[in-house]
């Protein structure tokens, strides 16, 4: 597949509705998708894998949503893993510091409530692509979210950088807010500088991802050595490994459903 066809084809797959949606708050967007295991299990939660915690990207803001993420979650409950696909409050509409972050940590406690017995695996893995991967690094960084694992796909894993290169057209600024405090605002909210306390993490980067460049994670890798796995995935752009079908999604998959392994790229 080529780098300028992939987020046709990621955008082109049709949503896959959920099995049950619970809510977490009272806004619209606090809600997490729940994805039953088809498939592989023999009906039997102790033959299932780990459950996943979908983040979706889109740079923080309103415009995108979880949607897009569906395949991928209907392809790893087909696969035997139970996942809840989350949704949060995003920059404009009514998400961005500190709401973002909160309902990022009540979303994967929600998952793992609706989704309690569908696994006897004790893992917890908090997947997120893009700036869902931010969000996946940074929320495994606080107190109380009980994740064992982190795959972060594409992530915008050192924020500061992303910010100097006005990503996104300044889409940082916008998560973070202006005026007095941002460069500590910054700091707070950068997963290069707050890595997860005994969390081991998994990136999956392409080498030709046009919105979110790779020397992020490996900027990431060289602040966070101790048990980061950077995967770098050669000729990839940054739809591809979240689009059910592709090379680069089966490498995700096999990321997702065994332990974590360090390895050098």
């Amino acid at each position: 597949m080529r780098v300028a066809d992939e987020e046709a084809a990621l955008l082109g797959l049709a949503p896959v509705a959920p099995d049950r949606t619970v809510a977490y708050g009272p806004h619209p967007d606090q809600v997490v998708d729940v994805y039953v295991p088809r498939s592989g299990d023999g009906g039997r939660a102790a033959d299932r894998g780990p459950l996943v915690v979908l983040l979706h990207g889109g740079f923080w803001r309103a415009a995108y949503d979880r949607r897009h993420l569906s395949p991928l979650a209907a392809e790893l409950a087909g696969r035997g893993m139970p996942v809840g696909l989350a949704e949060y409050r995003r920059v404009g509409a009514g998400g961005g510091v500190p709401q973002t972050f909160d309902d990022v940590s009540a979303a994967v406690g929600a998952a793992r409530t609706a989704l309690a017995g569908e696994t006897a695996d004790p893992e917890v893995v908090l997947a997120g692509h893009s700036a869902g991967g931010h969000l996946a690094l940074l929320a495994a960084a606080r107190p109380g979210t009980h994740v064992t694992r982190v795959v972060a796909v594409a992530p915008v894993a050192d924020l500061a950088r992303a910010h100097e290169l006005g990503l996104s057209d300044g889409a940082v600024a916008e998560l973070l807010g202006g005026g007095p405090g941002f460069p500590e605002r910054l700091a707070a909210a950068d997963p290069a500088l707050r890595p997860p306390a005994d969390v081991p993490v998994t990136l999956l980067h392409g080498t030709h991802d046009p919105e979110v460049p790779l020397d992020l994670s490996r900027r990431y890798l060289a602040r966070n050595p101790g048990g980061t796995d950077l995967r770098e995935l050669t000729g990839v752009g940054h739809y591809a490994p979240v689009t059910p079908g592709s090379p680069s999604c089966h490498t995700l998959v096999g990321c997702l459903s065994r332990p974590h392994r360090p390895r050098s790229t």
